[in-house]
């Protein structure tokens, strides 16, 4: 329990702080009044994930303002089936109250006793207003669902008088509350933490994020640490969001062994997963792909190198062991070590930068005399792009850089050309009849992880988003559900191909949404179809660009609501912040580009520094002083 709160927003019960470093003890806040309003319960601005919290029950005699405020103040602790916060409701409430779904209020919930009669009582008790600013509800499935910025939060908490734990006199207790845990940001921020889960991509060896969010701490109401919550989560399925398009390898039902609480790395970094009996019946190839998706998980869950994952019968016997290096196989996407940072110079044609010149982590290189980092080396690509007479002013280059797509200098036409020598130029069927083709016309093309190209016309009469299958052929259109007459401006597809990054104005603004790529068969026909868009960037108002910059994280380009300045930082794909936070900001962005590499320097291009780069660790240096459209592969 934050013992900074009392001090930031009004008096709250005695709480007790347990540093993880150490065993100093910090009291809360001093002894509450019996009498008075309540007060705002802050958000704590501790965001040390090593603190442990227990509450404290409430004191004999408390009044009803005492009570809610512990009661709120307790969903913050670390107790084990939050047996403290229990205390503050009544026996039918402590039995019925779940703590399985979060609503997150930016500043924490504000309780107010209604005006109505005596200071909020009534004939049947004590009645409570909480409310707040939503952030987000993380769901039953651990689902993280940002709220709209014109969403409220009001509910209510009823008190009644019970008999004392001694059978004599009359406690407050609360009878009615609203569902699952209130938490502050900061404290939601101490508490959990986002973890990939990995599923295989319908029809596919290669797997796909899923973001969720697990307690950083032993869970309180399972008593699982960290890596067991986190293995049951993908036990447990796919989200709802995700599930049309990713299948698990697990057989359904499949759990962890009976009273399996605490996983946990062995000294070769190895984890032993016991599994109940829905699972024994799996042969190897299927186990190894269940393996698959809890060795990436880990991955994400830890720095640590994991060794192997070993999955066991409910009889204790082993029924597959697979490596790191053999886990390989299903990665969820397939990128050169190395990839090249691509760019339109000021002729139209496109060069490539080496990925690791001039981008040490201290800057690296020195400065030539037009303040570019004179050690970058940049040279055409070699095949149509990189000579001739076809000039682009956008590209992107295909995963496995073999082919690039360009849009022509006038942006009405796509073009598809091999990155070798001798390949030829192909004009693809995608052209866009956009009188504004200068500032509309096609936007930049992208590259799936499956080989496919993508594309948005802009044209206002006839807006469209385009596949070209393998980048070749008649382009399909593809329906986009939920646009609701926003148009689309950016497209940025992910490595597994499920996923994609849109860019949409509507109402003066441009806004980032996520969609589902789904895939499905109508006779002979494939058709392709995005469903269900939902905010990718819900805290900005306008944003100028985005690029996949990891499995389930965006770097975005924008301005928050309310804001004057551009920021840049990174978003996870379920809509909340990523831990990365916010990047140093540099003049005047339109492009940015990232790979799900975090080793791997950002590139971006800067009205009044030209092609940018911010290697991990260091500051923004100018690359190429001119040029423009800066790409990785995809």
């Amino acid at each position: 329990m934050g013992a900074d709160r009392g001090r930031a927003r009004g008096t709250l019960p005695r709480a007790v702080v347990v540093l993880g470093c150490g065993s100093l003890l910090v009291s809360g806040c001093a002894s509450m009044p019996s009498s008075g309003d309540v007060h705002s319960v802050s958000a704590s601005q501790r965001a040390d994930s090593q603190v442990q919290v227990y509450a404290v029950p409430p004191r004999p005699g408390a009044e009803p303002n005492e009570i809610v405020a512990g009661f709120l103040e307790a969903m913050t602790s670390d107790d084990p089936q939050f047996a403290m916060a229990r205390q503050y409701l009544t026996v039918k409430a402590a039995k019925d109250w779940q703590a399985n779904q979060v609503t997150v209020l930016a500043d924490g919930p504000d309780p107010q006793p209604n005006r109505s009669g005596d200071r909020g009582a009534d004939s049947s008790g004590f009645t409570f207003t909480v409310s707040g600013k939503p952030v987000a509800v993380v769901d039953k499935q651990r689902a993280y669902q940002p709220a709209k910025p014109q969403d409220t939060y009001s509910q209510t908490i009823h008190l009644v008088r019970q008999s004392g734990p001694d059978g004599t006199g009359k406690e407050w207790r609360i009878d009615a509350l609203p569902e699952g845990l209130l938490l502050g940001q900061s404290d939601f921020q101490r508490i959990y933490r986002s973890v990939n889960k990995y599923y295989f991509a319908a029809g596919q060896n290669q797997l796909v994020a899923d973001p969720v969010y697990v307690r950083q701490r032993t869970d309180p109401e399972t008593q699982m640490n960290l890596i067991t919550q986190t293995v049951q989560s993908v036990l447990d399925g796919p989200t709802n969001w995700l599930k049309p398009v990713v299948a698990s390898k697990f057989p359904s039902g499949t759990a962890l062994k009976s009273d399996t609480k605490s996983l946990a790395l062995d000294d070769r970094n190895a984890l032993k997963v016991p599994l109940n009996e829905r699972a024994s019946n799996a042969d190897d190839p299927q186990c190894r792909r269940m393996a698959a998706q809890l060795l990436f998980t880990l991955r994400d869950l830890t720095t640590t190198r994991i060794g192997q994952v070993e999955l066991d019968r409910a009889n204790g016997s082993q029924m597959c062991v697979l490596s790191g290096n053999q886990a390989e196989t299903y990665a969820p996407e397939h990128m050169p070590t190395t990839p090249g940072q691509y760019f339109v110079d000021t002729t139209g044609h496109v060069e490539r930068m080496r990925a690791d010149s001039g981008s040490d982590s201290s800057g690296g290189g020195t400065d030539s005399s037009d303040g570019s980092d004179a050690s970058v080396v940049t040279e055409p690509v070699q095949g149509p792009f990189g000579k001739g007479e076809q000039q682009v002013r956008t590209v992107a280059v295909s995963r496995d850089e073999k082919r690039a797509a360009g849009v022509s200098a006038d942006g009405k036409a796509l073009l598809v050309a091999p990155l070798a020598v001798g390949g030829e130029l192909v004009h693809t069927p995608v052209t866009s009849d956009d009188r504004d083709a200068k500032n509309g016309g096609l936007s930049a093309p992208s590259w799936d992880g499956r080989g496919d190209l993508w594309v948005a016309d802009r044209n206002p009469a006839k807006p469209r988003l385009l596949r070209l299958a393998q980048g070749t052929g008649e382009p399909e259109a593809v329906d986009v559900t939920g646009l609701n007459g926003a148009q689309i401006q950016q497209v940025r597809m992910s490595a597994d191909g499920v996923r994609i990054a849109l860019l949409v104005s509507e109402g003066g603004h441009t806004t980032l949404r996520i969609g589902r790529v789904e895939r499905t068969e109508d006779g002979d026909k494939k058709v392709v179809s995005v469903r269900e868009l939902r905010p990718g960037a819900p805290q900005m108002e306008d944003v100028t660009a985005v690029s996949w910059a990891g499995r389930s994280r965006l770097v975005v380009v924008g301005k928050e609501i309310g804001g004057v300045s551009q920021q840049l930082r990174y978003v996870q794909t379920d809509g909340s912040t990523s831990a990365a936070g916010t990047l140093p900001s540099v003049n005047k962005l339109t492009d940015i580009a990232a790979t799900d590499d975090d080793r791997m320097p950002l590139v971006a291009h800067s009205q009044e520094d030209g092609i940018v780069r911010l290697p991990p660790g260091a500051n923004w240096k100018t690359a190429v002083k001119k040029g423009s459209a800066p790409a990785y592969p995809g």
